[in-house]
């Protein structure tokens, strides 16, 4: 048996079953399928039942289906939508003010500096995958606040990575005003570069190809093309050293309003994969976060850490909004919005681990963290600002 559990085959069609299984409970009980895959997760993986664990195939496959997602979110946008200096700012605030307070908690409870740098580096991160998810579930991505999270959220990618580098510059001791201007080059050029390419080419190569003979022929030949460059973008992304989301979300947004005469629709297609895919992304966080591991004494930590991680974006982020007068409910929307640090402050805890700058307690704590941001988020969003767009409940 435990040798059948181990095949890939059926760690596949294993992680599909329960996956679906927890978006279809989610749907019932009308709340988001992130909180339903997410408990799957949890009740399958180490902290309950233990029947499958976070293997790299599983990593592989829940990253598959990020992308997949930020595709699909990306086609609801343009890239004119998203390309706002206050988008900047509220990214630049959003990880700086959650990198001094995870800091000085981190000092609070006498952690060592490099302990402390890395708290504060994952305190920065935003999971865009999270929000975008619930938003798409409520029909809510044209919204101004949803504009705000996730132009932020794009940005906030590449600021993460410009944290991770000075957190691992400063723990090291190596860090250099040559190598974080590197990283930033490489990021903005990819940005840029990306964003010209898809506005002024990619475009209209899709809609070329749509018109040939051959799409009229085989109509799933312009959605394939298109997946092709998703996954294109997403390689390209990760070369620079970001996010493979962020190049996805880069290549739908260029396709983001194209019309096809004799193709299938592009959204629609997508929208299928996103469900099978996503789902098991969400599933593998709550595989990855393993619940038997905290203990007693790093609890108050723990409870200290996710009031931090909510505050600082709710200030960072919602501050910022209100002064640029996005009003008192879309500026709380976009703090609690940016606030799920899901995988991303996960593989920065993990980093931290293998270079031995922070302890399997602090380690523990910031997957908790990561997890409970990103499994109370949906909730607010859901329950108390977008309640008027959830199904009625059955009487």
């Amino acid at each position: 048996m435990a040798q059948m559990i181990g095949l890939i085959e059926f760690q596949m069609s294993f992680l599909l079953f329960i996956a679906l299984a927890g978006y279809l409970l989610a749907s019932r009980v009308h709340q988001s399928a992130v909180i339903g895959e997410i408990l799957v997760g949890l009740i399958v993986g180490p902290s309950v039942l233990g029947i499958i664990t976070y293997t790299s195939f599983v990593s592989s496959i829940a990253h598959l289906g990020a992308v997949v997602l930020l595709f699909v979110v990306g086609m609801e946008f343009r890239l004119e939508d998203i390309a706002k200096p206050k988008y900047l700012v509220i990214a630049l605030s959003g990880v700086i003010v959650p990198w001094v307070m995870g800091y000085f908690t981190a000092e609070l409870f006498h952690f060592p500096f490099a302990s402390a740098v890395f708290i504060g580096t994952a305190l920065t991160a935003t999971s865009i995958a999270i929000t975008a998810n619930v938003l798409k579930e409520m029909g809510k991505l044209q919204t101004p606040a949803a504009r705000a999270i996730i132009g932020a959220a794009v940005i906030d990618d590449v600021l993460g990575l410009l944290a991770l580098a000075v957190g691992n510059g400063l723990v090291s001791g190596s860090i250099s005003a040559a190598y974080i201007g590197t990283v930033l080059l490489k990021a903005v050029a990819f940005l840029v570069v990306g964003a010209l390419l898809g506005h002024f080419a990619i475009r209209r190569l899709v809609i070329a190809i749509d018109g040939t003979e051959f799409a009229k022929k085989f109509p799933e030949v312009t959605f394939i093309f298109a997946m092709m460059l998703a996954f294109l973008y997403g390689m390209a992304a990760e070369l620079t050293g970001l996010s493979a989301i962020v190049g996805a979300f880069i290549a739908g947004a260029s396709m983001g309003g194209v019309q096809l005469r004799n193709s299938k629709d592009l959204k629609q297609g997508s929208d299928f994969l996103q469900i099978i895919f996503a789902s098991i992304f969400f599933v593998s966080l709550g595989i990855l976060a393993d619940v038997r591991a905290i203990q007693v004494q790093v609890l108050l930590f723990l409870v200290v850490l996710l009031v931090v991680a909510m505050a600082s974006k709710l200030i960072g982020c919602g501050g910022v909004a209100l002064l640029y007068r996005s009003g008192l409910r879309d500026s709380a929307i976009i703090g609690f919005g940016m606030a799920p640090r899901g995988e991303v402050a996960m593989i920065v805890a993990l980093i931290g681990l293998d270079k031995k700058v922070i302890g399997q307690d602090i380690y523990v704590s910031i997957i908790l963290m990561s997890l409970l941001t990103t499994i109370v988020t949906p909730i607010i969003l859901r329950n108390w600002f977008y309640r008027e767009a959830a199904p009625a409940r059955a009487a």
